[in-house]
């Protein structure tokens, strides 16, 4: 595997002295010197303990352990995953440009399909696509924004002059999570070590919420009275979903309702909530579930998390759903190689921030190449998630490599393969002591009537040794992500 950029220490193997500190975590390297390491770990314990007690879990279903349902506390780490502020400035650039041009390419699809037109993108991986819902075509939302809440999974790989390099490993448009934790690592980092706040300009992300609520509010439907402000809830699958907690935690920090699909109903195309005071007309619904589950009427007629009705209400202009209907089809894998085309198409711009080279295996070449080099690549589902569903060609043995190559060889349109990418590292504090441990990022960005991004987003550790999987559901933690203000 190919050496990885460590974010914190210039690579020191010419080096007598050992590894240098990159300038902005200098100051950080020293207060961690003089922290002897019982310390440290008392004040992991603490988090431990904390995090328990507040309920910041997820589930685990069906895990290999055999358990069902298994609540489990996501490993945070406290050492931080610091950005100076000049490289924050150009992905917060790349990451508007991206998600603006996914919500055009969105939009193109459910009317005009000028893309398609042009040849940019084939027809096929759109229209035969499982997240392509034919029920929203010519169907106008507000300000034309299908992805209000999008989730932009970051990398950083190392380039042969010991530089880093930012790539875009998924989009995520959906029903993104992970934004309460951001927000409680933060919390948990200025309690644990308010001297380190002191020592460091770090840009906040404890108004989150509040942009979140202004964004919901921004995508009121089209029949609302301008002057009237809309009525926003958070709709959950309900308690035994493994991202209760953030559902519950969004609704509580904007000061909105959180509603399961039997506290809602629809009549006369208008969405009301039941409450003590009799029905509440609902205007904006940040919908934690996905398409299929939302209206029995119109998908999954067994679904009893949603509420009938909602689709014709939503049609109908008189009410919005963040996200919308139908986002899917643009944070699909097999969709996501032609997102740098997209940018062009609709802005006119060349990207700011880059894809990892993708090969596609539905095309002829891109597969032969890709049965070829099998050991070498990373090799996922286009509709897979959570690290589930994927091969990684280094870290497999001879009979994975052998039962992947016959699932391909089954159906090669429903995979994507890459370089495997030996993800930045960063220090993380684990049972051995201080080790570099592979990292992602997860920044969030708000769709309204403004593009909004909170400096930084979610960090996940992968904390196994030389795993590159850093989603929770397989053993990943979480690090506070620290934007340097100058």
């Amino acid at each position: 595997m190919k050496s990885s950029f460590d974010e914190m220490h210039f690579n020191g193997a010419s080096d007598p002295t050992g590894p240098r500190a990159r300038s902005h975590y200098q100051t950080f390297e020293r207060w961690l010197a003089g922290q002897p390491e019982q310390i440290m770990r008392l004040r992991r314990e603490e988090a431990e303990l904390i995090f328990r007690r507040v309920g910041i879990t997820f589930a685990v279903y069906g895990d290999k352990d055999g358990g069902e349902g298994t609540e489990r506390l996501i490993p945070f780490d406290v050492i931080p995953r610091v950005i100076p502020a000049d490289e924050w400035n150009e992905m917060e650039a790349g990451l508007r440009q991206r998600v603006t041009a996914l919500n055009r390419f969105i939009h193109d699809v459910y009317h005009g399909q000028d893309i398609i037109r042009a040849g940019i993108v084939p027809s096929g991986p759109i229209l035969n696509n499982a997240q392509f819902r034919p029920e929203m075509m010519g169907v106008e939302v507000p300000l034309n924004i299908y992805s209000q809440i999008a989730g932009i999974d970051i990398v950083r790989a190392a380039n042969p002059d010991g530089s880093g390099s930012y790539y875009v490993l998924e989009d995520n448009l959906r029903v993104p999570s992970g934004v309460s934790y951001m927000l409680e690592n933060r919390k948990m980092m200025m309690r644990l070590f308010p001297d380190l706040f002191s020592q460091h300009r770090i840009a906040p992300v404890a108004h989150y919420p509040d942009l979140l609520l202004e964004t919901l509010r921004s995508v009121g439907p089209h029949s609302m009275n301008a002057k009237s402000e809309p009525t926003v809830v958070v709709l959950t699958p309900g308690m035994y979903n493994s991202a209760y907690f953030e559902h519950a935690f969004l609704a509580q920090q904007m000061g909105v309702e959180l509603v399961e699909g039997k506290d809602l109903f629809v009549k006369d195309a208008i969405v009301y909530m039941r409450t003590t005071r009799g029905p509440k007309r609902v205007d904006v619904i940040y919908r934690r579930l996905d398409d299929d589950f939302l209206d029995p009427q119109v998908f999954r007629k067994d679904s009893t998390l949603g509420c009938p009705g909602l689709v014709e209400a939503y049609k109908a202009g008189n009410v919005n759903l963040a996200n919308g209907i139908g986002t899917g089809i643009a944070d699909d894998k097999s969709i996501y190689p032609y997102v740098p085309k997209m940018i062009e198409f609709y802005l006119g711009e060349k990207p700011i921030l880059n894809n990892v080279p993708t090969h596609v295996c539905r095309e002829p070449e891109d597969l032969k190449y890709v049965l070829a080099n099998l050991a070498d690549l990373v090799v996922k589902e286009v509709h897979g998630a959570g690290g589930y569903g994927m091969l990684v060609g280094p870290a497999a043995t001879q009979q994975e490599i052998v039962d992947f190559r016959a699932c391909l060889l089954a159906n090669p349109s429903n995979y994507i393969a890459q370089p495997t990418l030996s993800l930045s590292t960063c220090p993380t504090f684990v049972e051995a002591g201080i080790a570099p441990r592979h990292i992602d990022l997860r920044p969030f960005v708000l769709s309204g009537e403004k593009v909004q991004i909170v400096p930084g987003g979610l960090t996940r550790v992968a904390l196994k040794e030389g795993s590159l999987v850093v989603n929770s559901s397989q053993g990943g933690g979480t690090k506070d992500t620290w934007v340097l203000e100058d």
